[in-house]
């Protein structure tokens, strides 16, 4: 079994104690030999042919041995002597493809310029460095986490299969160069936060509290990386619209159980915030279209934070000349900003190590408050701190939601109101109208020959029936012992009887009126 991943300053002597962080290396042998060791090996992928990713492909670690004056595989350089290792070279360059990261296209990021070496924030004590292009990130790695993450490959293989759109870190390849009886491991992934876009505000957050502030050393770097506490003083919430809120934490969601099923926790959100009203006071001196800008010949499909919770494979084309280089739009107050995110320190699995130390620290602080944590835990507790103190949605577009829904309500209920008036208003007109009809109905009856005499008002409705019922015999003796007037006679029978029926028709219709109204209807 090799050793610990150490790197010795030039001119001092290999410690013995098998230190377990990553000494910053002074010269710049390191960068070169992966340079060398990593052209090399995609190199010579290229002869070999494509076919599926089997099981065993995922454990294969490929050697090679590079002399300083060079042999008949490998060119001559003028670093010491190395051997270089590729891991799981095969899945890799399957994950490669995937993103659309051609091996030309590779080569020409990691090894057409010097690499660029980046300042370590975090207590991993692992160093970085960004390629010339600012597309790719080399960081270097712990024997352990290599180890894991090669365990952990064929469940990342399956999660990409059926979601490349993710906030997880995008592995491209994971590499080791022994020179001295050293081994420094490093692994390649996708660049978080570009280079070419100036980061007003850094943070790295978990979702806890213990010792979760940055320190006073952190604080005075010309670019800060503050902590969980920091951003709930600094700020109070970054603002989305409700699309995209949605799709945020959607993809956060999905990517924490993909976390809680590998039992992986203690990892971050590298969460960059650029404020674009600052930036536009400033001039965006040297920013937009400056050196280190992303080419768009070569762009990695779902590389940016928006690609990543949107992106569809056709999205990533459209956005290559996007000035915002994918970012996400947010506001925070009346700032206009632009995201950039992505899960990082995820080669924290909860071994037996962890396990102790959560129980430590549960003794002298509160459990529940500390960063390492059981996975299930970690997960629910890192979600409810980013969708509801970090990520937030507008409050403007909710409140003009409620006032239009408002409105129209209003409106609906005046529409209403104004039907119904004239409802009523076409009622009453119409009982009017009957009512005319029957006085004059009723009138006209009463002046007709032969009919009964006129009624006073102070007659009740008893006489006018006893006085119909006379008229009605009268008009039926008549009738029988005259038959030379029988023409005459039918006539004024029928008068008579019609303007009968009339009358009580008239007063059954309004029997549930009043005497004294029934009365004025007839005279």
């Amino acid at each position: 079994m090799s050793s610990p991943t150490t790197e010795n300053r030039p001119g001092q002597t290999q410690n013995r104690s098998h230190d377990k962080t990553i000494k910053k290396p002074t010269s710049s042998a390191l960068r070169g030999a992966i340079q060398l060791g990593i052209g090399y090996t995609v190199g010579n992928l290229t002869s070999k042919p494509d076919r599926d990713v089997l099981m065993q492909d995922f454990y294969m670690v490929e050697s090679v041995f590079m002399p300083s004056e060079g042999s008949n595989l490998t060119p001559a350089h003028h670093y010491p002597d190395f051997r270089f290792k590729s891991y799981a070279p095969l899945a890799f360059r399957y994950f490669r493809e995937l993103f659309g990261i051609k091996p030309d296209d590779y080569l020409y990021s990691i090894c057409n310029e010097p690499l660029i070496e980046l300042s370590n924030p975090g207590a991993s004590s692992s160093w970085f460095y960004v390629t010339s292009d600012d597309e790719f990130i080399i960081k270097t790695v712990q024997h352990k986490e290599a180890e894991f993450l090669q365990k952990l490959l064929p469940g990342y293989y399956m999660n990409l299969n059926q979601n490349p759109r993710t906030l997880l870190p995008k592995f491209y390849g994971l590499y080791c160069v022994q020179s001295g009886g050293v081994n420094t491991r490093m692994v390649v992934m996708n660049n978080v936060l570009p280079r070419a876009m100036k980061m007003n505000y850094k943070y790295d957050l978990k979702g806890s509290t213990y010792k979760r502030r940055a320190s006073r050393k952190e604080r005075e770097k010309s670019s800060p990386t503050f902590k969980d506490l920091d951003f709930q003083e600094m700020h109070e919430g970054l603002h989305f619209d409700h699309d995209t809120y949605n799709a945020l934490i959607k993809t956060l969601q999905r990517d924490c159980r993909v976390l809680e099923s590998f039992k992986i926790m203690d990892y971050s959100l590298l969460l960059g915030i650029h404020v674009l009203d600052q930036s536009a006071k400033e001039g965006e001196e040297g920013q937009a279209g400056g050196a280190g800008g992303r080419p768009v010949a070569h762009r990695v499909l779902y590389s940016t934070a928006l690609e990543s919770i949107q992106g569809d494979g056709k999205a990533a084309e459209a956005m290559t000349t996007d000035a915002t280089m994918g970012g996400i739009p947010a506001k925070h107050k009346d700032e206009k900003l632009l995201i950039f995110l992505g899960i990082i320190d995820i080669l924290q699995s909860y071994r037996f190590i962890k396990k102790l130390e959560h129980s430590w620290k549960a003794l002298v602080h509160d459990g529940d408050s500390v960063s390492v944590h059981r996975p299930g835990f970690y997960a629910d507790r890192f979600l409810k701190f980013m969708s509801t103190t970090v990520f937030k949605k507008i409050p403007a577009l909710r409140c003009a939601s409620s006032k239009r829904k408002r409105s129209s309500i209003q409106a609906l209920r005046s529409a209403s109101q104004e039907l119904l008036s004239s409802h009523k208003e076409e009622k009453k007109e119409e009982r009017r109208d009957r009512l005319g009809r029957a006085r004059s109905l009723a009138s006209l009856n009463g002046q007709a020959p032969g009919s009964c005499q006129r009624l006073d008002r102070a007659t009740p409705p008893l006489g006018l029936y006893r006085a119909i019922s006379i008229a009605t015999t009268t008009s039926s003796s008549s009738l029988a012992t005259n038959n030379q007037d029988h023409e005459a006679k039918f006539k004024s029978s029928g008068d008579v009887s019609q303007s009968t029926s009339s009358l009580l028709s008239a007063s059954s219709g309004l029997k549930d009126k009043d005497d004294g109204t029934v009365l004025d209807v007839y005279l």
